[in-house]
């Protein structure tokens, strides 16, 4: 388990990942031992975020093939396309999630035995995960050349290296641009009704070192007017040809920001492109209204009150300045040819 200091999900001799619902008061690192329990984390939010969601369906596929005793080759992929499925289902807006689950099929059916089966689901598992920490860091260079020394960012939810296996999308351009020197401060947004920003963001920052300030999701605009945000960064679940789908919230920011003139970017790998579809397309998660009526346990409405929870909202990409990603920076409607 010594990779809990360094990734956020990995395999030892079984899958591990850091359960984020325990943040900041604890940091345990969980072992998954069933494609059931690998499905409740993911619905549960123990991990979370676009790029993690892709190396955990991929991990998920090698932790069924580790644990099928089926009789053959055939049964064993019957079996993992059945874990797949599963897998798939369990939050359906964030394409990594589909896209890290049959990346590491098509590997696994190149195997002709059982053994071969699981080695190499394993190894493309293993191969998706390394790759996320590559292409983050990439992300992050190219995405620290727009930002100045002493730039106060806004950020929303949590795109870290906890919503990654390592070094974070929109806070690992942060983390660049710390690195190679540049002083930086960032807001981040406490983003109700689960708190990713105030629970995971500002943690991670301030492990790191890193200057920030936590503020309430609608406080932004008028931050915004007093003239201390200089840029925003978000990270994004889906890019479609014509929106990007990131935590609820995301939207209220970007229209804010071009109203009142500050650069809006969102950080995200091409994994989490989706060209084939549009907005009208795409399937928003809407999660347990009980998420907003309660909080540790204590209720904050009336019982009975109606609430509406949707997990996403879609920003048009007209309101986006720029597309981080690890082949460079694009500005719609400039789009990466996948």
């Amino acid at each position: 388990m010594s990779d809990c200091q360094s990734r956020t999900i990995w395999w030892d001799d079984g899958l591990w990942l850091i359960d984020e619902t325990l943040l900041p008061e604890e940091l345990l690192a969980l072992e998954i031992k069933s494609i059931h329990q690998l499905v409740q984390a993911i619905k549960s939010l123990q991990v979370r975020g676009a790029p993690a969601l892709g190396a955990a369906g991929a991990y998920g596929i090698a932790l069924a093939a580790h644990l099928s005793r089926a009789a053959g080759a055939p049964e064993m992929m019957a079996e993992l396309e059945t874990a797949a499925e599963m897998i798939r289902s369990a939050r359906p807006t964030a394409v990594n999630l589909s896209w890290g689950v049959d990346r590491v099929m098509r590997a696994a059916a190149c195997g002709e035995s059982r053994e071969e089966i699981r080695e190499k689901a394993l190894a493309e598992a293993e191969e998706i995960a390394a790759e996320d920490i590559r292409v983050n860091r990439l992300l992050g260079k190219f995405g620290a050349r727009l930002l100045r020394d002493g730039d106060n960012v806004l950020t929303h939810c949590n795109a870290g290296r906890l919503a990654c296996v390592g070094w974070g999308t929109a806070l690992g351009v942060v983390r660049s641009a710390v690195a190679e020197g540049k002083k930086i401060h960032v807001y981040a947004c406490e983003t109700r009704p689960l708190h990713q920003g105030s629970r995971l963001t500002a943690w991670e920052l301030s492990q790191d070192g890193i200057p920030v300030t936590l503020i309430c999701d609608s406080m932004s605009g008028s931050l915004m007017r007093m003239g201390r945000i200089d840029k925003v960064i978000v990270g994004a679940d889906r890019i479609t040809k014509d929106a990007v789908f990131n935590k609820i919230g995301t939207y209220s920011h970007a229209v804010l920001a071009r109203h009142h003139g500050i650069p809006f970017y969102v950080a995200a790998p091409l994994s989490t492109f989706d060209p084939g579809h549009e907005e009208a397309d795409i399937t928003v998660e809407e999660r347990d209204p009980e998420e907003i009526c309660m909080l540790n346990g204590k209720r904050l409405a009336p019982q009975g009150i109606e609430a509406y929870n949707p997990a996403f909202d879609a920003t048009p990409l007209e309101l986006v300045s720029g597309i981080i990603t690890e082949k460079g920076v694009f500005r719609p409607p400039l789009m990466p040819l996948l």
